[in-house]
């Protein structure tokens, strides 16, 4: 670990936001010498909006019951295979499919859906299915966590992504999401899936009332998992996104592209067992994005050919491949894209 709690929080607490970058920027050098910044082409498919959550941070969700229950979806089988269709139509390597937790959706819906995706489209890695989503799913179905990740993998599950961690500190998700799964279940989704020999990724949503201390615990907790199983691939912060959400309507204020850039260059540091730190263009945009490969950022994440829960919170910026890989050189770097799990195939 490059820094101790005390030094994070000196980082946090500084003024000097190019000297934080700077030291972020020797990481990222020392860990990708090669001068390479990677993205991917998938598409984020949300397959049902229905959740039993109720997280104030949320514009998606639509409740299992009660006000606004009409607005809620399930998507058929035949609507995703189509959807996938696409994504490989427009050189999609991935789907990303996250969605609610309904409780009506069990076990074996996964595994025909999966079996499904495999059959028809062997060449799609499928990264899928939030900590929360398993957990909801292992208890709708009455079996143990392992057992739930294990028939997903079975049924054709290939990595897991990091959402729903938002701020890994309970005293900070009992105000936000007190529903939601707590650090010790997210933390045991993601060591028992590496234990299973999967790869997932973590993130962070900062900006929603935690102290820098809160975001250092969140910090300090996936470093000792990684340092644990070796199992993430990635680290993904972005900011949260207040329009539209009962949260935002309490007056809370956006995040300053400032507090991005400095929250993303201190991960870096903090982080350095991790391979790689993506700069997020979708909440912040293509230009504090493109600044945030000199704050450690060694990826841009995805073109991204569909998304729709950040859209709902009011955030509405959108790219192509082309102007992707325009930023990437614009800021000194060679874009190339890479597989889900980051290997970099596809030099051009």
């Amino acid at each position: 670990m490059s820094l101790t709690h005390a030094q994070a929080l000196d980082m946090f607490r500084s003024d000097d936001l190019i000297g934080v970058g700077m030291e972020a920027d020797a990481i990222r050098r020392r860990l990708h010498p090669d001068g390479i910044v990677s993205y991917i082409i998938d598409r984020n498919i949300n397959y049902t909006n229905i959740c039993t959550e109720y997280c104030s941070f949320c514009a998606f969700y639509a409740p299992v019951k009660g006000p606004g229950r009409e607005k809620g979806y399930v998507l058929d089988f035949d609507t995703i295979y189509q959807k996938i269709a696409e994504t490989v139509e427009m050189g999609g390597t991935g789907v990303l499919m996250q969605g609610g937790i309904h409780p009506d959706l069990k076990i074996d819906w996964f595994e025909k859906l999966f079996r499904g995706i495999r059959e028809r489209f062997p060449q799609v890695h499928l990264h899928c299915l939030s900590a929360s989503e398993i957990l909801g799913i292992a208890e709708w179905s009455n079996i143990s966590l392992e057992e739930t990740i294990r028939r997903l993998m079975d049924a054709g599950l290939q990595s897991i992504p990091g959402g729903g961690a938002e701020i890994l500190d309970d005293e900070v998700r009992q105000k936000v999401a007190r529903l939601k799964c707590t650090t010790q279940d997210w933390l045991d989704v993601h060591r028992t899936a590496h234990k299973l020999g999967m790869k997932t990724t973590a993130t962070m949503m900062f900006g929603v009332g935690e102290t820098f201390e809160h975001r250092i615990n969140h910090f300090q907790r996936i470093y000792d998992l990684q340092q644990e199983t070796g199992g993430f691939t990635a680290f993904i912060p972005w900011t949260f996104q207040p329009k539209h959400t009962a949260l935002g309507g309490r007056g809370w204020p956006e995040a300053t592209a400032v507090e991005y850039l400095k929250t993303l260059a201190i991960s870096r540091i903090f982080l350095d067992n991790f391979p790689n730190v993506q700069a997020s263009w979708v909440t912040q945009g293509l230009k504090v994005c493109q600044m945030g490969l000199r704050f450690g950022g060694n990826d841009v994440g995805s073109v991204m050919l569909e998304e729709n829960v950040v859209k709902a919170a009011g955030t509405t910026n959108c790219t192509t491949e082309e102007e992707l890989r325009r930023i990437i050189r614009d800021a000194g770097f060679r874009p190339v894209q890479r597989d889900t799990l980051y290997r970099t195939y596809f030099l051009n």
